[in-house]
């Protein structure tokens, strides 16, 4: 006879099952029913100080551990926190898993005032999400949390919700069965692949651009390049694929250089980017040249139809789509000059930066070789934004940030802490505003609770200074933009973290040196004018 249990028991067993073993979220009263079956699970849970930093940490998570961050969260307010998160995780095709509970089946809809009542919580969130549903048969669970990971893993990734009633989370169901295996990667279609391989061996100025849907396909991408002689262009999402490789250009397709040798390829192969402006027209200045002929490799079809119109149309799984082309080109071997059009692009687009984005660029830079192969994680700050445009990373899937896409502040820290949770081992540093900090300043006591070892990197200008910049600019009156900053370092000690101040940009590697070492929590606050 099957065993019975909750609604919420079976969830955990369910969640385990999928391979999850950390959840984030903060017990509420509409939740404690899927807590059921934690504490005897092997998932670890995660308590932040806010239910957006909860969805942050679960995007952090998942890009670094590659399979969804999932979070438990409270219906009404602890939902609507978390919406934010789920926008950066759409727009950045961040796999994301979110299960909140709601009121009773029966007081759903009435507007009566009962406890974070909303009048539809599911039509709220799907707008945002992927896939969205209001479990309202506790023995419907199996199918539901299938649906929601086929939601989340095939086509373009992205957040996914999955409400449950309070009267359905304690039902007692039957354990469910092994959960549906998940849809294997989408393979290419082996005509559109031998035109796209035709189209490789005849070109001579081949260029490859990638972005963060490629960054799990590094060593076939770099097997391509290599064959094909061709400079590889990374977008912020993909900023460290290729590291050290003579063939990378690790700088933003929104500079003239770089345009240039998109505009000067006879071929260029997009893979896994969304070609959108915020990483190939950033300055909006609408000036992204015409291209011969792209080959565009997208494991979403809709994508296809949206941003610049590829020539050719390869729709598959990023790594099985760069496979193929190698399969087909194994005789092949190009001379394209490709080394040196990549570093003659590279210098070309770090002279044309500004002066203060070459002096964040060396600053990164350095940063890196300070602490070797770690993993940076930006929210939206002077030195990300200069590392957006130009920064050579070390590591693959070492720089990302929320400065792109839907653009949300509070990103850095509790997303650090997620990649931390999701890489144990590896030096991760956050690297955040004065302002955007403070949108998560609490998070400095989930990283003490937990122990990850996060080196948190204030960058203190005193107040939005790009945005300051940029009205000044623009003939506008600065207002608004120098909200006062506390001392951080006296807050971080009120947690129980150690850390230092600086004045000195030059005092940045050995201070990271010193607290890379420590292998705990630690904060080093920049002032810099």
């Amino acid at each position: 006879m099957a065993d019975r249990k909750t609604v919420g028991e079976a969830l955990i067993d369910l969640l385990e099952a999928y391979d999850v073993d950390t959840v984030f979220g903060i017990p509420g009263v509409h939740t404690v029913e899927l807590y059921r079956g934690l504490a005897r699970s092997t998932i670890r849970h995660i308590t932040p100080r806010h239910e957006l930093s909860a969805g942050f940490m679960a995007d952090g998570y998942a890009r670094t551990a590659g399979k969804p961050g999932v979070c438990l969260l409270i219906t009404g307010p602890g939902l609507t926190n978390a919406i934010t998160a789920m926008g950066q995780a759409r727009a950045d095709s961040v796999p994301m898993l979110i299960i909140s509970g709601v009121n009773k089946s029966v007081n759903q809809a009435h507007e009566d005032g009962h406890l974070h009542e909303l009048p539809d919580q599911v039509g709220t969130i799907r707008s945002v999400a992927k896939f969205a549903h209001c479990l309202q048969n506790g023995t419907d669970l199996p199918r539901v949390l299938a649906r929601a990971f086929a939601a989340m893993t095939t086509g373009r990734p992205g957040p996914v919700h999955i409400e449950i009633p309070l009267d359905v989370m304690s039902q007692v169901i039957d354990t469910p069965a092994t959960p549906p295996a998940l849809t294997a990667p989408q393979p290419p279609n082996p005509t559109v692949l031998e035109n796209a391989a035709d189209l490789c061996r005849k070109a001579t100025a081949p260029v490859l651009v990638v972005g963060g849907g490629a960054v799990w396909a590094d060593a076939e991408i770099t097997a391509l390049a290599e064959k094909l002689d061709a400079p590889v262009i990374t977008t912020v999402n993909a900023r460290g694929m290729l590291a050290d490789h003579p063939l990378r250009v690790p700088a933003s397709p929104s500079l003239g250089p770089v345009r240039t040798l998109l505009a000067d390829a006879d071929l260029v192969i997009a893979i896994g980017t969304q070609l959108g402006p915020t990483d190939f027209d950033m300055y909006s200045d609408n000036a992204f040249p015409p291209l011969t002929h792209l080959l565009r490799i997208d494991v979403d079809a809709l994508q296809m139809t949206r941003g610049v119109v590829a020539d050719t149309a390869l729709v598959a799984d990023a790594t099985l789509a760069v496979e193929g082309l190698n399969s087909h080109l194994v005789s092949h071997t190009n001379t394209a000059n490709g080394a040196k059009r990549a570093a003659t692009t590279s210098k070309a687009a770090f002279d044309a930066l500004s002066p203060a984005y070459k002096k964040g660029a060396d600053l990164i830079a350095k940063i890196g070789q300070a602490v070797p192969e770690c993993i940076m994680i930006g929210d939206s700050t002077q030195l990300i934004y200069a590392g957006n445009c130009y920064a050579e990373i070390s590591r693959n899937r070492g720089w990302f940030n929320a400065a792109t896409g839907f653009g949300a502040l509070g990103f850095g820290a509790p997303a650090a802490i997620g990649a931390q949770l999701a890489a144990p081992d590896a030096p991760v540093i956050c690297i955040t505003g004065d302002g955007g900090f403070q949108f998560c300043l609490s998070e400095l006591g989930t990283a003490m609770d937990e122990n990850t070892p996060v080196i948190f990197f204030v960058w203190n200008n005193s107040g939005y200074q790009e945005i300051e910049t940029y009205m000044v600019d623009n003939a506008i009156t600065a207002i608004g933009v120098t909200p006062s900053a506390p001392d951080f370092t006296a807050i971080a000690a009120a947690y129980g973290m150690s850390g230092e101040r600086l004045t000195n940009v030059d005092e940045i590697p050995a201070a990271l040196a010193r607290a890379s070492a420590r292998r705990t929590p630690y904060l080093i606050e920049l002032l810099t004018d």
